[in-house]
């Protein structure tokens, strides 16, 4: 008999991390699969399917091929897991609502009761509909870029008490676009984005600042996983697995950004990190280099202050984008507020604090022309608001690199 084939099938499916969450599961079987619309019929009856998820474009598509569908998954009109029955028959499920009932339920945010607005209509719209409703949501509307609810109109609606995110607005490469200005909600209770990649979308971003209840999808991810799962190998998984992989791909995809005086040490503990945990650096003063053709110094001469920040922040909002990677940041990057989301959206920042004295001031303009007391003086709220810890660098290189990987190991999670 053929061994069982378990893993996702959809048309593109690269920046997938299904893999890496369903081996953490223990099914190591688990791989992509991607098909043309013309092989999809094919593969699920021509193989002895063990268990699959289902993503993009074949949620509806695969309803057809199905011998049944659970409740949930008919309400919402789309199906993300298979699972054969004991005859063989495919049955499909929809074990995304689970995953975005789980993520409201972590975040404390409750439907009952409540006024819940969905930005976005396609797919993932119908499984909030369906959760919100199933929950007891006292009034449900649906956000759509033509129809009468519209983002025109939204402020019609501002007594809303969740908010919903169901489109990709402000997903990677797109980072830092977003659908709504939060302000115009007077008394939102929570923020849900289905969103992962970043970590904090900007409608995440504006959550954080007014203190409002919020979740990105990358627990809900892991979520309607773990359901999925349960459903291939009929077996109950204790939550706690959840809160355990989330915690593991977090880590995995969040950068380690270092801030700091010029002379603060940046690059060489950004090296000595970037070399005890094998991931790539990217020093943000040598891509400036790299993209200007010129050195720092010509580019002030040239350009002045102004035509450097310029180019440091398109170099910013560029690393930013990345996951998983050391980011070594100039010492004024913190003078552009600007700077701070996207170094934010994927990052845990840490400011090294260097006893004055030992700051070199060589090849750097901004510390030849002002003391290195009033710099700092100037300087210290803008670390202060952009960082996430402070790390004392006056030690040794390696105490300080165990100091950030201490805390990142201990502290980064969601």
């Amino acid at each position: 008999m053929s061994e069982k084939i378990y893993g996702l099938i959809g048309e593109t499916l690269k920046h997938s991390w299904s893999v890496p969450i369903h081996h953490a599961l223990g099914c190591e079987a688990y791989r992509l699969y991607e098909l043309r619309p013309d092989e999809l019929e094919s593969f699920l009856t021509n193989n002895p399917i063990g268990g699959l998820n289902v993503t993009i474009p074949y949620k509806k598509a695969v309803i057809s091929l199905c011998a049944s569908i659970d409740p949930y998954a008919e309400a919402i009109g789309s199906v993300n897991t298979l699972v054969p029955d004991a005859e063989g028959n495919l049955r499909g499920y929809n074990t995304d609502a689970a995953g975005l009932s789980y993520i409201a339920k972590r975040s404390g945010i409750s439907f009952r009761d409540a006024k819940v607005v969905i930005l976005g209509s396609g797919g993932t719209s119908l499984t909030a509909r369906a959760v919100a409703k199933a929950e007891g949501a006292r009034e449900i509307v649906v956000i759509s870029r033509s129809g009468k609810d519209n983002y025109d109109n939204l402020s019609n609606h501002r007594n809303a008490d969740v908010l919903i995110n169901t489109t990709p607005v402000g997903m990677y490469p797109h980072n830092g676009e977003c659908l709504t200005d939060l302000g115009i909600f007077a008394g939102l209770k929570g923020v849900l984005d289905v969103v992962y990649n970043p970590a904090r979308t900007a409608l995440l971003m504006q959550a954080e600042r007014s203190g409002i209840p919020h979740s990105g999808g990358l627990p809900m991810l892991v979520a309607q996983a773990v359901a999925a799962e349960e459903k291939f190998f009929d077996r109950r998984i204790d939550e706690g697995e959840i809160e355990r992989i989330t915690a593991m791909l977090r880590r995995k995809m969040t950068n380690i950004v270092l801030i700091g005086m010029p002379g603060s040490g940046k690059t060489t503990v950004g090296r000595a990190l970037a070399e005890k945990i094998g991931r790539e650096m990217i020093d943000i003063d040598a891509e400036i280099v790299k993209s200007a053709g010129c050195s720092i110094p010509e580019i002030f001469k040239s350009d002045g202050e102004t035509g450097f920040r310029k180019i440091e922040t398109e170099m910013v909002r560029k690393a930013g984008k990345e996951t998983g990677k050391i980011i070594v940041t100039g010492g004024g990057v913190v003078t552009r507020e600007e700077n701070y989301a996207p170094l934010h959206q994927n990052g845990r920042i840490y400011q090294l604090e260097r006893d004055l004295s030992l700051l070199p001031i060589d090849g750097r303009p901004i510390s030849q022309k002002i003391p290195a007391i009033e710099l700092h003086r100037q300087r210290a709220p803008l670390y202060e608001a952009f960082r996430d810890v402070p790390v004392n660098n006056n030690g040794s290189v390696q105490d300080t690199v165990e100091m950030i990987w201490r805390d990142f190991n201990e502290n980064t999670c969601d």
